[in-house]
């Protein structure tokens, strides 16, 4: 019963940082209708989160086993919940940046005390990629109930699309609550050394930076700082898409780009699954290839879309439904190579693992917000898409040498520091 609590605190948790990291491209476009800031310095939100993401979780890594990974998820759940009474009380960009900054330090808090709590919760690797599939699944569905949430608010005038805020503060405040009263034995995932309080907490800093210089975390985090680049890269700047390129009305171009949610969130739900029959690598090539076939087909028919006026689903090109459909493929990826990984390693060290994943998972972010941004700037957003199949490409390959690492790890007696 208290393992079940916890999944269920574990997902309202996600929905609530789905809600709020994926708002992002939501936020760009408001801010350029709303705040009138040009589209260079709209991107720049990106960084807010993403940076702060990246600084956080290498200190979070080596110590959150310390804190209790239950506090450090009440910990983020409360700091958002300010943020977003802050934000709803004196919007503006200024107001927001500190918003996404704030959400970058609470999430790297949660994401590293998910993950790890996974490990806990799962007794075996099926097991692990199954729950961990789940959450990213429900993260997505997250995701796409965002893109309706604020859809219901920015049609109103003036500052009137920020009481979307209240909402999100009251619903962070209920699930710290949930998360307090859920008790759970975390002493499984932690040493000896670090139970009794020692050793240095320098030490830990430093055996951060060991793992790091490992030629398979290596391998990892560039395949995981590749797959956000491209995920959000695509998500951040669709609604932008469907709004410019597309002719699409404001809460059109974002219940459409809700699409690439809808078909993350199918992935991922269903790869529990489906990486038991196929194996995590065949299953990782296959999306990768998928990826960039959708790509090839689709963009052609996005350039050949008339731009006109759209203010009706039934006046939508087709390549609006079609092009966000790459989130159907691309899903698996994430969380299937995230348990690949973490499921060959100690317990003991995951934590620290995460953190090095969320640090450059987040430069991820930032770097395919920035770069499709700037593309944006100087041509057609269609044309900017194109630049995605480069990534694509890197990825497939280090999804290879990231393979035969693994296969030599089962050769070894561990994984040490």
């Amino acid at each position: 019963m208290a393992n079940a609590r916890l999944k269920l605190a574990i997902f309202l948790t996600y929905v609530i940082f789905a809600i709020l990291l994926n708002s992002v491209g939501t936020v760009i476009l408001q801010s350029i209708e709303k705040f009138g800031v040009s589209k260079l310095d709209a991107s720049t939100l990106e960084g807010f989160k993403d940076i702060p993401i990246a600084a956080a979780s290498f200190i979070v890594g080596a110590f959150l086993s310390r804190l209790g990974y239950r506090n450090g998820m009440m910990v983020g759940l409360i700091l958002v919940a300010i943020a977003c009474i802050t934000m709803a009380t004196f919007g503006n960009f200024g107001t927001t940046q500190i918003l996404f900054a704030t959400i970058g330090v609470s999430f790297a808090l949660v994401k590293v005390s998910v993950y790890s709590l996974v490990g806990l919760l799962a007794d075996g690797p099926r097991a692990h990629a199954s729950l961990l599939n789940t959450i990213e699944g429900i993260f997505m569905i997250g995701v796409l109930a965002g893109y309706w949430v604020f859809a219901a608010f920015i049609d109103r005038t003036g500052s009137g699309w920020l009481a979307v805020y209240w909402w999100l503060a009251a619903i962070a405040v209920l699930a710290a609550i949930l998360v307090a009263t859920t008790p759970f034995d975390e002493s499984g995932g932690r040493r000896s050394d670090e139970l009794s309080g020692s050793p240095a907490l320098i030490a830990e800093l430093a055996a951060m930076v060991r793992l790091a210089k490992r030629t398979l975390t290596i391998a990892f985090v560039v395949t995981a700082f590749l797959y956000v680049l491209i995920e959000q890269g695509i998500g951040t700047w669709l609604p932008t898409l469907n709004r410019e390129g597309f002719g699409l009305s404001a809460t059109l171009s974002v219940q459409a780009a809700s699409i690439f949610a809808a078909g993350l969130a199918a992935g991922r739900l269903g790869a529990g699954l489906l990486v038991q029959k196929t194996g995590w690598l065949r299953l990782l090539i296959g999306c990768v290839v998928s990826m960039a076939l959708l790509l090839l087909v689709v963009l052609p028919l996005a350039s050949q879309a008339s731009g006109g006026e759209v203010t009706s689903w039934m006046d939508a090109p087709m390549a609006v439904f079609l092009l966000p459909l790459i989130g159907l493929v691309m899903a698996p990826i994430y969380p299937t190579l995230n348990s690949a990984v973490l499921s060959a390693i100690p317990r003991s060290i995951q934590p620290k693992m995460v953190g090095l994943i969320v640090i450059f998972s987040a430069l991820g972010g930032t770097s395919g917000s920035l770069i499709i941004g700037r593309l944006f700037n100087s041509m057609s957003g269609v044309t900017a898409l194109y630049f995605m199949l480069v990534p694509i490409a890197l990825m497939a390959v280090a999804i290879l040498i990231l393979a035969r690492m693994l296969s030599q790890l089962q050769q070894e007696p561990g994984l040490s520091l």
